[in-house]
């Protein structure tokens, strides 16, 4: 399964900063809209919730041929401490992942030097500059339909 996480910060928490053992190489990858909504409309939730789910063995059923996958976990700060609000983290499998590298894929850079200077500047203090330095991630806005089933 291949992750794709819309957020720097998340990303950071989850890569330590790109100073964790196989995980010092950050990349950004640029896909297409049609791509990331296609994944949408083909996910399930990586977990049980009732209210989404009609019951267990239901999700269970749709989770086992689902192409993608989502978790909602928990936005960061500069000091990768949660935050009260998610952030979408989007798994993708099988004929998902052939797309991904296949067609959505739009641009790569490695933005690993950016992971380390702005980590320097959150060691130092310096949360203004750091911040100044963060891209800027907006709400995704999407038709209701792509998310209604995604939403806990």
């Amino acid at each position: 399964m291949t992750w794709i996480k819309p957020s720097l910060l998340w990303m950071m928490y989850r890569c330590g900063w790109a100073t964790k053992d196989g995980q010092e190489t950050v990349l950004a990858v640029e896909i297409t809209r049609d791509g990331f909504e296609w994944a949408l409309r083909n996910a399930c939730l990586s977990s049980y919730v009732r209210g989404v789910h009609p019951d267990h063995a239901t999700w269970q059923r749709q989770l086992k041929h689902a192409p993608t996958r989502i978790q909602w976990d928990p936005e960061r700060d500069l000091h990768l401490q949660p935050l009260p609000y998610r952030s979408l983290q989007l798994g993708l499998s099988g004929e998902a992942a052939r797309r991904y590298a296949d067609e959505w894929t739009v641009a790569i850079r490695d933005v690993t030097p950016l992971a380390h200077k702005i980590h320097t500047l959150v060691r130092s203090g310096n949360l203004d500059a750091a911040a100044r330095l963060l891209p800027q991630e907006r709400p995704y806005t999407a038709a209701n339909e792509l998310l209604t089933h995604l939403r806990p």
